[in-house]
């Protein structure tokens, strides 16, 4: 009781400050205090941060989408083995782990910039590897690296636009990072259809060279500056944020009065991860993130050309096809997150990745029956545009929302790390495993798909809360329990 009372202390005397500095402010017209109307506005600065944000999605999607299109040309010119080619592919996920282990301590040490621009020098490095390697061995270092890079990019990202957005427009702005993704991928899948696998290496370090140019100009998330006790800069940057002319008053105060709350009542740690209060929380992040993995993302993405090729469509018209279902597909999740809400959408997601799955499966079961062999191809390829479609308009992006908004800032950092490892170890096992899943029966993997999808569909009506409308502050008190 007395670190509560002395929270609420603190809170009042942070609020006195901010008036002493002129940041509340009352009207006459209204009799009281004005609440903030910075949540109604978007500045060109936000959207601007935002655009440079997604420039690290996109290098994700460039290195997810990478190994497909490369695989021939690889295999034919380094002689790689299936088995070393598998490793080549998973060894992303590992780096990917690696990054996600320390994602969340490198946000807040350095802050969500710095680790954006840490993260983008470690792709760099990893491209260059893969560009001028001559062996397995430099080819699989290249590869880990960019995967380290991009673990931390896979958390960082998300939580920075999350952070600087307004209520109303969070969902679309953090959606945009699935779209970059997409169009990362897809655009990997068009050139390295066209070009040696070596060129679109070469290529892909270009959206990282733009990043780290863009992070000079963009100012770091006010709410990272507040548990800091950086209070002027938090302030200066929220003002730039939501325009030289909007009240910042009372989201300022909310903010600050939230983080010092938090700061009072539990100290920041990963064993608090594991109280009753942080549970549900957590509970809901690793469950999307595992559905997602373990749904089969990376099989249908890593083994595109592959899975097109042994059901005999043409994986370059199949490859084409698919980046352009994503792109459409994940802006119309863009366009609808802030309107229908999280929830319909994964639910919807969900579904029409069950039923790509049971098709594409389907086909491989009469493939393996020598039945209909005339319609299999055109199976095949309905079958993965559904799933990677529908996997674009949720899946694909809402879990990362979900995961930047429900975790107070005095935990995000150890929830977030230990989110983004799971989502990683899952998407290892699946990268893994394909191939020998896929040897071992075709129709059979694509049915195990699924059946998860399905269970992925329980989970999200149970136990998957709508946060639409919502700030960060109130999201994360009805989770944690904690009164604003």
């Amino acid at each position: 009781m007395e670190e509560e009372e002395e929270a609420i202390t603190r809170s009042l005397l942070l609020k006195q400050k901010l008036d002493s500095n002129h940041q509340w402010s009352s009207t006459s017209d209204h009799g009281g205090m004005q609440l903030s109307e910075s949540s109604s506005t978007t500045t060109s600065i936000v959207v601007l941060s935002t655009l440079v944000a997604v420039c690290g999605s996109f290098t994700f999607g460039s290195a997810v989408g990478y190994s497909s299109p490369s695989e021939s040309g690889i295999e034919d010119e380094l002689g790689l083995t299936l088995a070393e080619y598998s490793i080549f592919g998973s060894i992303l996920t590992i780096g990917g782990m690696l990054g996600a282990i320390f994602s969340g301590k490198i946000a807040d040490f350095i802050g969500r910039k710095g680790a954006m621009g840490v993260s983008e020098i470690f792709c760099i490095l990893g491209w260059l590897a893969i560009v001028f390697s001559t062996d397995v061995w430099w080819l699989d270092l290249g590869r880990f690296l960019v995967g380290c890079g991009i673990g931390v990019l896979s958390y960082v990202v998300p939580v920075y636009i999350s952070e600087i957005t307004s209520k109303n427009v969070r969902g679309a702005f953090t959606s945009l990072s699935e779209l970059m993704i997409g169009c990362g991928k897809a655009l990997t899948f068009l050139i390295g259809s066209l070009v040696n696998w070596r060129t679109v290496a070469l290529i892909a370090i270009i959206p990282c060279l733009v990043h780290l140019l863009g992070l000079l100009f963009i100012p770091e998330s006010p709410r990272w500056l507040a548990k800091c006790g950086r209070l002027k800069e938090f302030e200066a940057m929220l003002q730039i944020l939501r325009g030289e002319n909007a009240d910042i008053s009372q989201e300022a105060a909310d903010i600050i009065e939230y983080i010092e709350n938090l700061r009072w009542i539990s100290e920041d740690g990963a064993l608090h991860l594991f109280q009753g209060k942080y549970a549900y929380s957590v509970m809901v992040a690793v469950g999307l993130m595992a559905f997602q993995e373990f749904g089969g993302l990376n099989g249908f993405s890593f083994y595109t050309s592959s899975i097109f090729e042994l059901a005999g469509f043409s994986s370059m018209i199949g490859i084409i096809a698919a980046a352009v279902v994503q792109i459409l597909m994940t802006t119309l999740g863009v366009l609808l997150i802030d309107k229908c809400g999280r929830r319909p959408l994964l639910m919807i997601s969900t579904a029409g990745t069950c039923f790509g799955c049971v098709l594409t499966g389907f086909s491989f079961f009469l493939q393996d029956l020598q039945i209909g062999k005339e319609v299999i191809p055109i199976l095949v390829l309905i079958g993965v545009l559904v799933y990677l479609g529908s996997f674009e308009l949720g899946m694909g992006g809402i879990p990362w929302i979900i995961m930047s908004e429900i975790f107070p800032i005095n935990i995000k950092s150890s929830a977030g790390s230990l989110v983004t490892l799971v989502n990683w170890m899952c998407s290892w096992v699946v990268s893994y495993a394909f191939n020998y899943l896929f040897e071992w029966s075709s129709a059979g993997t694509f049915f195990i798909f699924a059946v998860i999808c399905g269970m992925g569909i329980i989970f999200i009506n149970k136990l998957i809360p709508e946060t639409k409308g919502r700030t960060l502050e109130e999201i994360q008190a009805s989770f944690t329990h904690i009164q604003q």
